[in-house]
């Protein structure tokens, strides 16, 4: 069983709260898990211990601590309207260049962990953090990128040279708020690298993989892309 933590990340001009789980091993390679739309929640913790039991040392940064600090939503219809609220306060409020410089700050706080020890480390994100987890992998250096359905990734594909870890990308075949346009944008723009796989999984909604909130949940989509993850992340870390 992992063993779950809290610690502040530091940056120029404050700190920010994060949840860290290490592996009953005590020690593995490093996952940045960047949240949703609900903060720290209770899908977040959940998802960080599973990486965890599977023997990698993971961080979950506070994303919207420049705004709320502790912010979580409920898995509920009014929690969706909160979370959604809280993320264009974020993208309207926070400027991009602070965003970079705190996930670059958790990314760093996050291989100093003496539980990595060096290792190689990978960002994954979900929804909000699954454009977020992207940023990453275009501004920063992880060795792997797992994200999933991330609604802005379509429109930074001019970064994508960028990106020079193996990536897996995740996507819902009738997501509502990603179309299928932009799925096959992302598709084509890394149809050349053999490091990189776009996933689409048929009649599957909008975070999909969060089972806590009945609404999005599609348990046949994460028996799929949940296995896939797991074996991405070994092979691109510890292979």
């Amino acid at each position: 069983m992992s063993v779950d933590r809290t610690e502040r990340v530091e940056v120029e001009d404050g700190s920010f709260g994060s949840f860290v789980t290490v592996p009953e091993g005590g020690s593995g390679p490093g996952v940045l898990l960047l949240h949703e739309i609900f903060g720290i929640a209770e899908f977040a913790k959940a998802k960080a211990r599973e990486l965890a039991d599977a023997g990698n040392v993971v961080l979950v940064p506070d994303l919207f601590w420049r705004i709320q600090p502790g912010f979580v939503a409920p898995d509920t219809e009014d929690g969706i309207q909160q979370g959604m609220a809280m993320a264009n306060r974020f993208f309207g409020e926070v400027p991009p260049e602070r965003t970079a410089a705190d996930l670059g700050a958790a990314l760093q706080h996050l291989r100093g962990l003496p539980e990595v020890g060096g290792r190689k480390v990978a960002t994954v994100g979900y929804c909000l953090g699954g454009t977020l987890a992207y940023a990453v992998a275009t501004a920063a250096d992880p060795d792997a990128l797992v994200s999933y359905y991330g609604s802005g990734v379509a429109g930074a594909l001019d970064r994508a040279d960028a990106v020079r870890c193996p990536a897996l990308f995740h996507f819902g075949g009738s997501d509502p708020f990603i179309s299928g346009e932009d799925i096959t944008k992302v598709g084509e723009r890394f149809a050349g690298r053999p490091d990189v796989d776009v996933v689409v999984h048929a009649g599957a909604g909008h975070a999909f993989e969060n089972l806590f909130h009945p609404k999005f949940a599609n348990p046949a989509a994460t028996a799929e892309s949940w296995p896939r993850t797991l074996r991405f992340l070994a092979q691109t870390l510890e292979g």
